[in-house]
């Protein structure tokens, strides 16, 4: 008797292959390691060696034309660092770079362990909460919230708009009507802020964007123009707050679904760190990440032509077992050289250092309070879309 495999398929936008992509990803790197989805035009590449070189080769793959799938195309428009090139996006990333300098990390330890704590303790001798809506959404979104200089009585509001700007329609994506409304009302908030900036300045970041300086083509020093500064803030709200949002909602399941190893890092925190990276590794917040190519590119005796639309599947890459022996298995002993969770070379996530101390922090004291939990699988909520992966919801019980 001869049985037939499924037809090898997959496409980002359908929901059939989010609950658990693994599956498919691993059949990517097996059959297709340069795949082809004529629905939407686009290849996919999904073993680390060819996601790491990409990521380090923006010449070739280029991130001017978008790195969202359904936003991607040839005369988008420009704004956003990350949809930038050298030498543009090496002026720009210089200039914002000083927003997350080790000192500045350092300095913000103790105010984000007191926000964990503060929003943790509210939780003690509830028996049940929202690991994702009651702390792990807010946590990075206050943090960056006041980075930027948004007022405590406005940071709630502005993580509304972030969450509703990531709106996923089933036919659409991202681009779609709701997610549209939702940015634009958090543009006009943050060029309201930074308005403001200009009639008294601050000692926050939305008043350093306005201040910052950047060398121009011409060897000329400039100040980033007021929309420059606008989509600067733009990008660092709503990158800062949603991706690490997810990175501790998969801490909370993953850890529940190793509770051995849990309990290794409720005994020992030094543990911690390395988890935060195993984490990012085995369930990453942010799977995948589109380019457009500048040249023909020949990969596993196939050619992608120029201007085309590339996906690296950074969660892909995380579990190939050709980099990462047993790559399934979630282990915080895990040593490994690094993984491209956070991309690579020039477009390394620029909050990837706060990212990390959030991530540690929040573990910390989660397990000072709480060294076991389970959670409720039937009532949370996943959140998907083309380029995130995880939980908007996620109750447990403690």
């Amino acid at each position: 008797m001869t049985t037939t495999a499924t037809p090898l398929s997959w496409d980002p936008l359908g929901a059939q292959y989010k609950d658990d992509p693994h599956a498919i990803w691993r059949r990517l790197r097996d059959e297709a390691p340069v795949y082809y989805n004529a629905t939407h035009d686009f290849y996919a590449l999904s073993r680390f060696v060819d996601v790491d070189a990409a990521h380090r080769d923006p010449k070739t793959f280029s991130s001017a034309h978008g790195t969202v799938l359904e936003l991607m195309g040839p005369d988008i428009l420009g704004g956003m660092m990350i949809f930038t090139d050298p030498p543009d996006h090496t002026r720009l990333r210089r200039l914002v770079s000083k927003a997350f300098t080790p000192r500045r990390m350092a300095e913000l330890e103790t105010d984000i362990r007191t926000l964990c704590g503060d929003l943790l303790d509210a939780q003690v001798g509830n028996g049940t909460f929202d690991y994702v809506q009651d702390f792990g959404a807010r946590v990075p979104a206050t943090v960056i919230a006041a980075l930027l200089g948004v007022a405590p009585g406005h940071r709630e509001e502005m993580r509304e708009l972030i969450d509703g700007g990531f709106h996923l329609d089933p036919e659409k994506g991202m681009a779609n009507d709701v997610s549209a409304q939702y940015m634009a009302e958090l543009h006009a908030y943050i060029s309201a802020q930074l308005e403001e900036r200009q009639r008294v300045p601050r000692d926050d970041m939305f008043t350093d964007l306005l201040q910052g300086e950047i060398l121009d083509d011409d060897g000329q020093q400039r100040r980033l123009t007021f929309e420059e500064s606008t989509m600067f803030a733009l990008l660092l709200a709503s990158a800062g707050t949603e991706t690490v949002a997810r990175l501790i909602g998969w801490a909370g399941l993953v850890l529940a679904a190793h509770p051995d190893q849990r309990a290794e890092l409720a005994a020992d925190a030094a543990l911690i760190p390395n988890a935060v990276e195993e984490l990012l590794r085995y369930e990453a917040p942010s799977p995948v990440q589109g380019r457009w190519t500048t040249r023909a590119v020949e990969l596993h005796d196939q050619v992608i032509p120029v201007d085309a639309k590339v996906l690296l599947i950074t969660g892909s890459a995380g579990r190939d077992e050709r980099t990462f022996p047993d790559a399934d298995r979630f282990d915080i002993h895990r040593q490994m050289d690094h993984h491209v969770s956070f991309g690579y070379g020039i477009h390394f996530c620029l909050g990837a250092a706060l990212a990390r101390l959030e991530g540690r922090i929040a573990l910390e004291e989660t397990l000072r309070r709480f060294p076991e939990w389970t959670v409720d699988l039937d009532q949370a909520v996943p959140l998907h879309t083309s380029t995130v992966r995880g939980y908007t919801k996620l109750p447990i019980s403690v």
